[in-house]
Order: C-alpha cells, then structure tokens, then sequence
C-alpha cells in the first residue's frame, strides 16, 4: 500500500507514516481525514481498497 501511495502520488506527498502495532486499529488518513478504519468497520480493507480511498482523497484535495 504505501509503495503504491508513493508512487502514484510522490509529488503530492510530505509524509507517509507507517505505525506497526499488532491487534489494534487500522487506520489511513489523509490531511488528517479518515479515508479508512477497522474500528468503525470491523474488519481490514480488501486488496485495494484502501489504495483506492486514498487515491480518492487525494484527488479530491
């Protein structure tokens, strides 16, 4: 996920925080945005989706 963050998006991109932890929450946010959270949704992102929501969000500004 983060490779093709950065990827796609490295013009647009300051920081790409990566936080390794085991059990907890699983989130992706963007300017502070949340675009995705296991928390809410109770389960992990398909292959995909959160690649996807970021690339909306970013579009979106």
């Amino acid at each position: 996920m983060a490779e093709h963050i950065l990827h796609k998006h490295k013009r647009a991109v300051e920081v790409l925080e990566l936080c390794p932890s085991s059990g907890g929450p699983f989130e992706v946010c963007v300017d502070g945005r949340t675009v995705f959270s296991k928390r809410e949704l109770g389960r992990f992102p398909e292959a995909g989706e959160a690649e996807a929501l970021v690339d909306a969000a970013m579009e979106a500004g």
